[in-house]
């Protein structure tokens, strides 16, 4: 992966870069054809970024 981030703005930074994504992702779904796959990776990525951001609030 990448290397680790370390201080406060780099993290927020980080954090607000995987939401932008994920909202990309939810933006580019097509309600006719969403399935229950395209949902549990929704999930996913949402599990991923509050684990994150669990992460990060430790070392603030």
């Amino acid at each position: 992966m990448g290397k680790a981030t370390e201080n406060k703005e780099s993290q927020v930074d980080y954090l607000k870069n995987r939401l932008n994504m994920f909202l990309e992702v939810v933006d580019s779904l097509d309600p006719e054809s969403t399935d229950l796959d395209d949902i549990d990776r929704l999930i996913e990525m949402l599990d991923d970024l509050e684990g994150k951001y669990n992460q990060f609030k430790k070392d603030w």
